[in-house]
């Protein structure tokens, strides 16, 4: 092997074709540290930098039949370049998808958090509303869920306007204690 080390790329490329393992030993320890350095100062990351190199000469034993008769400096340094073009863009790529599993679970959380408190906040309501003396309710019913005038209203249950009004009026005060300033006003806009 050692006298492998005077050779020139050309004729280690042509006994690494052969599968001579001593040229291609060569040829690593020719090459490995000048190609790690190049990949850590483009990556700078010690291990992804070993990976790269790695994998270059993983592939280089791997294909060696097909390797021509090439500049090896050049080669080994286009292959590290297109090897780190790779990892930069498997990992653009796998930001990505992390970036839209996070937004997705964010923005199902938030929504599933909304739809939560608002199912909570309509039952409130709703109990409030079922805890209104009968006659009351029934009229705030058919006036906030039925969508009836108060004139439509008095019609439907034979009493005058005015009782409607007084009955609505005195439903609405009710609630607002019971449910507290913010839960009336998403009453009076939802209904």
């Amino acid at each position: 092997m050692s006298a492998l080390q005077n050779f020139t790329d050309s004729e280690l490329i042509a006994l690494l074709r052969e599968g001579d393992q001593a040229a291609y030993t060569v040829i690593y320890r020719r090459y490995f540290k000048l190609l790690y350095l190049h990949a850590f100062r483009k990556l700078g990351n010690e291990e992804n930098a070993k990976d790269v190199i790695q994998e270059i000469f993983t592939v280089l034993w791997v294909k060696r039949e097909e390797i021509g008769q090439t500049n090896l400096a050049a080669y080994l340094y286009t292959s590290v370049r297109n090897r780190i073009i790779d990892l930069y863009s498997r990992q653009q790529v796998a930001g990505k998808y992390v970036q839209s599993i996070q937004k997705f679970a964010e923005t199902y959380h938030e929504a599933t958090d909304h739809l939560v408190r608002e199912r909570d906040m309509s039952a409130l309501i709703e109990k409030e509303i079922q805890a209104l003396p009968p006659r009351m309710r029934e009229i705030f019913e058919l006036s906030r869920k039925g969508n009836l005038s108060h004139k439509e209203i008095a019609e439907h249950l034979d009493i005058s306007e005015h009782t409607v009004a007084t009955q609505v009026t005195r439903a609405l005060k009710t609630l607002r204690v019971k449910l507290g300033i913010f839960t009336f006003i998403l009453l009076i806009l939802n209904h």
